[in-house]
């Protein structure tokens, strides 16, 4: 199955490119020293970490003392939430919008429940936000927006930048999720809005387990993890070294990469989402088609369910993931999408297809190959169509008004 997998589920994890393990695999075994060490063979470690951290802050447009290591982006999320609040306890308002990844939203809610106010900006049918509903929002209260950069379901990225000049005026904190944009879209954080940015390494073919966050020079920062001295005082706890050294060559090679990436995914994509929507009636891409990244579709396919294109691609050796959160046996569909006010027939159908730097011209094809008569099957089972998927719906918010 892994030998002729077609892995087309970039967006949920990468496979770590092999320089990545290469460079990785000596600091498991021959340099397991502690970089914070004063004798040598702790300081060769240090070096490595050092150096490490510059090719991270490469991939960014940052300067390597702005780089602050974590375990993951959910870390970094909540690292940057709670340091931006620590900051200003004061201020009491947060704003952040409906489609962010749980490790934003859910925080954000639990703070609801100690006393902050959060703003939730909505989102349009392509998944864009209302730039002046965020000027709206905005007060001298507001302490902190968190916006991430590029949405991990449809691809859709925000106006980052623009958002980021805005918030400056209001003197709030300007955090950005862009797990999904490091290593996918170019970024200088050198002449960039945003104070601190999270990112995740096994997004960008690195390892699970590491992550960083740029905290931009002159930013209060309160460190989330207390402890030791690592990172000059902002992360306690003794380096993740294999890790971080794993991430730094993957940042170099997503550098290398990046423009010859860019033109290649984005051409596959749209190979594969204009055949479909060639060859397979009663489809529609979900997201902006115009502002998104280059490695990524999702596509309703009206009158189905996703979780049973999802089982049926996988007999084929497809891996692709769905927008429906069906998966846990519940009706309700993907918070993103929605948010995005799309047809309830749509929302149950959708796939999100992400490619990757390795993605083939054949395995596209393999995917365009089988597509039509999966979906042509399982509409010939669906009783639920045209007019009767309104009945559906009314069942779904029936249900929906029990739990609540």
């Amino acid at each position: 199955m892994q030998n002729n997998c077609i892995y087309l589920d970039n967006n949920a994890t990468t496979k770590v490119d092999s320089e990545v393990i290469e460079v990785m695999l000596p600091y498991l075994t021959d340099y397991y020293g502690n970089p914070s060490s004063m004798h040598t063979f702790g300081g060769q470690v240090g070096k490595a970490v050092r150096t490490a951290r510059e090719q991270l802050a490469a991939i960014l447009g940052a300067d390597e003392s702005e780089i602050v290591y974590t375990s993951c982006g959910t870390e970094g999320d909540n690292a940057a939430i709670r340091a931006a609040l620590l900051a200003q306890p004061e201020k009491r308002h947060i704003v952040t919008t409906q489609v962010e990844h749980p490790a934003v939203l859910n925080v954000c809610k639990q703070l609801e429940t100690q006393g902050y106010s959060v703003t939730y900006l909505s989102v349009n049918h392509q998944g864009q936000l209302d730039l002046d509903e965020l000027e709206a929002s905005l007060t001298g209260n507001t302490a902190l927006v968190t916006i991430m950069y590029a949405n991990n379901e449809t691809g859709t990225v925000f106006p980052i930048e623009q958002i980021g000049l805005r918030v400056k005026e209001y003197g709030a904190i300007f955090h950005v999720d862009a797990v999904q944009a490091v290593g996918k879209i170019p970024l200088n954080m050198k002449t960039s809005t945003v104070d601190m940015l999270t990112l995740s390494g096994h997004k960008l073919h690195g390892p699970k387990g590491i992550g960083a966050l740029y905290i931009r020079r002159g930013v209060r920062f309160r460190p989330f993890m207390i402890g030791g001295h690592q990172e000059r005082g902002r992360r306690a706890g003794t380096e993740n070294v294999p890790a971080i050294i794993a991430l730094g060559k993957a940042a170099q090679l997503e550098l290398l990469h990046l423009e010859e990436a860019i033109a290649r995914e984005k051409k596959l994509r749209d190979r594969l989402e204009q055949t479909l929507l060639a060859k397979i009636p009663d489809c529609v891409v979900n997201g902006d088609v115009t502002q998104r990244l280059p490695n990524t579709t999702n596509i309703g396919f009206k009158y189905i369910e996703g979780e049973a294109i999802l089982l049926l691609l996988n007999k084929y050796g497809i891996c692709a993931s769905s927008g429906s959160a069906c998966t846990s046996g519940s009706l309700e569909p993907s918070h993103v999408l929605r948010a995005m006010g799309l047809p309830y027939t749509t929302l149950h159908g959708s796939i999100r297809f992400s490619l990757c730097r390795y993605t083939t011209v054949a395995e596209i094809d393999r995917v365009i190959e089988v597509m039509p008569a999966i979906v042509e099957r399982l509409r010939a089972l669906s009783p639920f169509k045209n007019d009767d998927a309104g009945w559906l719906q009314g069942q779904e918010q029936a249900l929906l008004g029990v739990r609540s």
